[in-house]
């Protein structure tokens, strides 16, 4: 089962590796990884998806809720939290297939963040689905590079 974790910790040397060693010795393979100061640059959010069952995760989260510089953890269920990512992606672009690739970037409201006379680079955010079916018509015209964040997420507010 696919598991988003949002975890606080203090923005201090050492703590991601320490957090990062935890899954990895509990066996959790981690799918995507972010990590990035918060309001307070004291702090600092790793965002990580993982997949396991979920006893596993309630031992990795205990385990992890034992690292002196943790201060939260939560573990998003679906409908709880908004994910978005990033995608940059290079691609070959000529006379002749420039305008199609506008046309789906203008589809995806993915923006052109620089160009040349053979390729584009291609900046698209959105959720885990919306990044696949983009590149998945972006692919035939060859990609030269690209780089992915992973996801981003944060809790929605829950109304009572």
């Amino acid at each position: 089962m696919k598991h988003t974790l949002s975890v606080l910790v203090e923005n201090k040397f050492g703590v991601l590796a320490r957090v990062a060693g935890m899954f990895s010795g509990r066996g959790f393979n981690i799918d995507t990884l972010n990590v990035a100061p918060t309001q307070n640059p004291e702090i600092s959010r790793i965002t990580a998806t993982v997949h396991g069952d979920e006893s596993h995760l309630d031992q990795a989260i205990k385990q992890l809720n034992k690292l002196v510089n943790v201060i939260d953890i939560k573990d998003f269920k679906t409908g709880q939290f908004v994910a978005r990512e990033l995608l940059m992606v290079k691609v070959n672009a000529n006379s002749e297939t420039r305008s199609e690739i506008l046309q789906i970037c203008d589809i995806f409201r993915a923006k052109i963040i620089d160009a040349s006379p053979t390729s584009v680079i291609v900046e698209v955010t959105g959720n885990e689905g919306k990044i696949k079916a983009f590149y998945e018509l972006i692919e035939p015209f060859g990609i030269n590079d690209l780089a992915r964040t992973g996801n981003l997420a944060l809790e929605r507010r829950m109304f009572s």
